[in-house]
């Protein structure tokens, strides 16, 4: 009945009519936020803990409420805890259950606290394991990506700009790409994680409390590194979901980035890998079609994180302080995003490894398109001549070799001489793919050694 006042409610006191069913379902999170209980249990037992100490609530009382979370987190870990909408999130359902089980001690947990802290603070605690998990994820795929470049240290391909012939590689050069791009990822999360890791508990609804709380004692129980330092912002900052995203999101990108190269190198144009059957799928009526969807999906599903940074921000942009209930919308964004990323991390640190390279079409596809064209441009500077003088014989040069439909390397002598009077006899060498790529024989070149070299010092750094 529209005057019948709401029953149960943590804050129903102030109303006179129940809150409508459509409402209710739609301001409700318990069927996203539930994720969050574990967090929300250790949360709350280091508060009750602090209140005990500081005299606030009795050690009967403190026992109490440790048995009942014992039993409520025992009951979710079966998944026999009765999730209700009624009860609007996660919080609250916990607190019904634990007061139904341990009576009013149940009712004094939340004294010095609300739930606008209590969610902040289980969220980072939530997040802060899951960084942890997906850090584990990164290094993963990293070491399977070593794995491939110790295989293909001297494995010339070549290497692009434009998507055009530029100069020889190895496809271990090419994976230690990644290595770098995921490392920074990894970075990424460690330094998202640092920030992250302050306190918001004890800020209470807005302006902290007047019980003689400890907040430094919670901090330490729960492992962070401080407590946040300004109240206001302490229940209202999501900076940290957002900046996870972000790093997630580029995280996402350099898969997309992977994924889009996977894809190249099995289509039959390129022709340079092959994937385990397992990642790929069929056509339904194209009986030769062997698909990368895992890749493709990837690719996809960067997009969809990127929508939920931006989602986030724009949930952010125009909030006053302090607490607004907008901020409910920050969970299902973030929790998508761990998910997205975590599962595609999984599936690419197995399926990097089943990467199977065909070295005869990689070189093949290397001989084409004068990739080693600056090498003959950079013999003719060792010589003596200018650069740019180097860089227009060279381009001549190739231009007579595109006519007669042949390689640089296979141009006689005399006719290289045409173009550069410098050349001798030695060119031969210079003008090979293995001559230019071991040449790059420098820190962050691709010789087969400098290869080898940076597969090691990634292997301590990643250890």
């Amino acid at each position: 009945m529209a005057d019948t006042p709401p029953k149960n409610k943590a804050w129903s006191g102030r109303f006179s009519e129940a809150v409508d069913e459509l409402v209710k379902r739609y301001t409700a999170s318990v069927d996203f936020d539930k994720r969050l209980a574990f967090a929300d249990i250790t949360g709350s037992l280091a508060h009750a803990r602090m209140l005990a100490r500081q005299g606030i609530i009795g050690a009967a009382d403190l026992a109490a409420i440790e048995s009942g979370m014992a039993q409520v987190r025992s009951e979710i870990e079966r998944g026999d805890f009765g999730w209700s909408v009624d009860d609007e999130d996660v919080h609250l359902n916990i607190e019904k259950r634990l007061t139904a089980l341990v009576g009013d001690a149940g009712k004094r947990l939340h004294t010095g606290r609300s739930r606008n802290d209590q969610v902040a603070t289980d969220i980072r605690l939530y997040l802060r394991g899951e960084i942890d998990r997906l850090c584990g994820l990164v290094r993963a795929v990293q070491r399977s990506l070593l794995e491939v470049a110790e295989r293909n240290a001297a494995t010339i391909m070549p290497g692009f700009t434009h998507l055009q012939v530029a100069q020889p590689v190895t496809f271990g050069h090419h994976m230690l790409a990644y290595v770098e791009m995921f490392d920074r990822d990894h970075g990424r999360l460690v330094d998202c994680r640092t920030r992250m890791n302050r306190l918001p508990l004890g800020s209470a609804a807005l302006a902290g409390t007047s019980y003689p709380i400890d907040r430094e004692s919670v901090a330490r129980e729960l492992g962070f590194d401080g407590v946040c330092e300004n109240s206001l912002d302490a229940v209202s900052d999501r900076d940290f979901a957002i900046e996870f995203t972000s790093a997630c999101s580029l995280a996402m990108v350099h898969i997309s980035r992977l994924s889009e190269e996977l894809i190249l190198w099995m289509s039959p144009r390129f022709g340079f890998i092959t994937l385990a059957d397992r990642f790929c799928t069929g056509s339904s009526i194209m009986p030769q079609k062997k698909n990368p969807d895992v890749p493709e999906l990837a690719r996809g599903k960067t997009g969809r994180v990127l929508g939920h940074l931006v989602g986030l921000m724009t949930l952010m942009k125009g909030q006053p302080l302090a607490y607004n209930k907008d901020n409910q919308e920050d969970k299902e964004p973030l929790f998508d995003t761990i998910d997205t990323l975590g599962d595609t991390l999984t599936i690419f640190a197995d399926m990097i490894g089943s990467i199977q390279v065909r070295p005869e079409r990689m070189r093949a596809a290397a001989l084409e398109g004068f990739s080693t064209a600056t090498d003959l441009a950079d013999y003719l500077v060792k010589k003596g001549l200018p650069f740019r003088d180097a860089h227009e014989a060279v381009a001549l040069a190739v231009r007579h070799a595109e006519g007669k439909g042949t390689d640089l390397a296979d141009l006689p002598l005399e006719e290289l001489r045409r173009f550069a009077p410098l050349v001798q006899d030695d060119i031969g060498a210079v003008l090979t793919l293995e001559g230019s790529t071991a040449s790059r024989h420098h820190i962050g070149g691709t010789a087969p050694a400098q290869v080898a070299q940076a597969i090691a010092r990634a292997r301590d750094r990643i250890a």
